[in-house]
């Protein structure tokens, strides 16, 4: 057997956890893919929607079930490009547009038409892999899911990042930030520290200066 013929199948195969839910509203029990996690996986494969691969309704209608019950279904063709070669596959999917729930409540649903569609798509697309997994059965199986989370989401462990102190100042750049300090001050404690950072330096005449301007300036009492 040629091993490019499960190139695709591979590929797509394994369903990322955070795109599944479980199925609901039917008399079974199970898990399914979420239909636009996978349309996004088609395109990343196949491109956009439309230029590299595609959904068309082939025919589609409504069935009486019964005197409540009404049934749409809809016949779906996905057709996409691979490896320069265009492929299509055809599928059914139902959906119930008119019944009676448990309470005896007639129960119409207006998303029917859109349901079957979306159902006959993941249907054609788990003919190509899309999901293999879960509809393999696999997804029972809770090591398995685990796997397929790491597949997805595994940990990596991120580069360490080396904290760098900023650059010391000079003492030049200390007595140039000092005087715009001072010259800003609203307290005289500003003033203070200015002189006791400044009084074993070569600026200390310059601070003094400055802080006596500063407290002539506003009445500030030494």
């Amino acid at each position: 057997m040629d091993n490019n013929n499960m190139a695709l199948w591979d590929s797509v195969f394994v369903t990322d956890p955070k795109n599944v839910k479980p199925i609901t509203g039917k008399s079974y029990k199970g898990s399914s893919p979420k239909p636009y996690w996978l349309t996004t996986r088609a395109t990343e494969v196949f491109g956009p929607c439309g230029l590299g691969w595609g959904v068309q309704v082939v025919d589609q209608g409504f069935q009486q079930c019964g005197t409540d019950d009404v049934l749409h279904w809809a016949t779906v063709k996905v057709w996409y490009v691979y490896d320069g070669k265009r492929g299509e596959i055809e599928q059914m999917g139902g959906t119930k547009a008119c019944y009676r729930s448990n309470n005896n409540k007639l129960i119409v649903d207006e998303d029917a038409a859109k349901k079957s569609i979306t159902d006959g798509m993941v249907k054609c697309l788990s003919m190509i892999g899309f999901a293999g997994d879960i509809f393999s059965g696999r997804w029972d199986d809770s090591k398995y899911v685990e796997e397929a989370r790491e597949h997805y989401h595994g940990t990596q462990k991120k580069p360490t990042v080396v904290s760098q102190a900023p650059p010391q100042r000079t003492l030049e750049q200390e007595y140039n930030q000092a005087l715009s300090d001072i010259q800003n001050a609203q307290d005289k404690q500003v003033l203070v520290n200015a002189w006791n950072y400044f009084k074993n330096t070569k600026y200390v005449e310059q601070i003094k200066a400055s802080t006596a301007a500063k407290r002539d300036q506003m009445g500030w009492v030494a």
